[in-house]
């Protein structure tokens, strides 16, 4: 029998753990082949999402795990610290919104145990239930990181993946406080098998995901995984030059053979703003990428764990 490792990150989510659970419990209450460890990662909700874990961990046989965030780490510490907690064969990555019925992940499971090749099976959202300038906004990120990027992502994929424990061990092998799970999983490489899917609508609660927090995940993908920002700084540096030398020589050439007044103060002022412009536009590349040296410097831990509960006896 398999051992399925389910990594729940849970913010928020009082409405939708309950029915998250009667979903797995429908799912694999009666499987032969399938026992299930749910690892729930309780990341600072300010709600009563904690005490309905901790409900459900007392009404089932299922092996569960409780972790509970000390404040809110952010999607990428929760994945990490499931991940250090999962025991399975098979883990699988999965929001506790029902968005992702927990029902999906028996196809992946299946896939993996019929090829043993396919290391990892992933779901890509072939449909999108946002609106069409959000649509095109993401599909224009995963254009610009393939682009600028030496790991390729797959369009639409999204975290809901189920892998085996050579895939969890190389996760667990990258330990940097920057993390960006989705180019994470493209930079270990594996056979990756990809199913289509369209999200369900969220059944209680609103998305954590607004337009700041999505252009700043967006941001740290592409710093933590492409130097091609920096070289762009240099490029535009280049070009700068190149048109500066231009200019001066034309400007020369018509004073001294056509003797026309050199231009004056609205040519200055607009050459100074657009250098000035270009000059902080590249500091801010570099910037970026320095905040990161210094985070990455201070090592301090990627998460703290206020609270641990489990119900397996077997586990001190």
């Amino acid at each position: 029998m398999k051992k399925i490792s389910m990594v729940v990150p849970c913010y928020n989510e009082e409405g939708n753990v309950k029915l998250f659970f009667e979903d797995v419990l429908n799912t694999y209450k009666d499987s032969k082949k399938y026992k299930i460890e749910l690892i729930f990662v309780n990341d600072g909700s300010s709600d009563n999402t904690l005490n309905e874990l901790k409900e459900i961990s007392k009404t089932t046989d299922f092996v569960v795990k409780i972790l509970s965030f000390s404040r809110n780490f952010g999607k990428e510490s929760v994945l990490y610290a499931g991940l250090k907690a999962a025991t399975g064969d098979y883990t699988v990555l999965i929001d506790a919104d029902m968005q992702q019925p927990p029902r999906m992940t028996l196809k992946m499971a299946e896939i993996l145990d019929a090829d043993k090749l396919v290391d990892c099976v992933c779901y890509y959202q072939e449909s999108r239930i946002e609106g069409k300038l959000m649509s095109k906004i993401k599909g224009m990120f995963y254009g610009l990181m393939n682009k600028v990027s030496d790991v390729k992502l797959k369009q639409g994929a999204s975290d809901f993946r189920m892998f085996r424990k050579n895939v969890k061990e190389a996760l667990l092998s990258l330990e940097e406080r920057c993390r960006f799970t989705k180019g994470i999983f493209s930079w270990v490489g594996f056979n990756t098998s990809y199913l289509p899917y369209t999200p369900l609508e969220r059944v209680n609660g609103t998305s954590k995901w607004g337009s700041y927090k999505l252009f700043k995940y967006a941001l740290e993908g592409i710093v933590s995984f492409s130097t091609k920002p920096l070289k762009l700084a240099t490029i535009l540096g280049l070009v700068l030059s190149l048109l500066s030398g231009i200019y001066l020589f034309v400007v020369l050439i018509q004073k001294i053979f056509i003797g026309i007044d050199i231009p004056g103060y609205p040519t200055i002022i607009t050459l100074i703003l657009l250098i000035g412009g270009i000059q902080l536009f590249c500091i801010g590349i570099i910037g970026e990428y320095i905040s990161k040296i210094y985070m990455e410097s201070k090592k301090r831990p990627i998460y703290i764990v206020k609270e641990e509960i489990t119900n397996d006896k077997k586990v001190k």
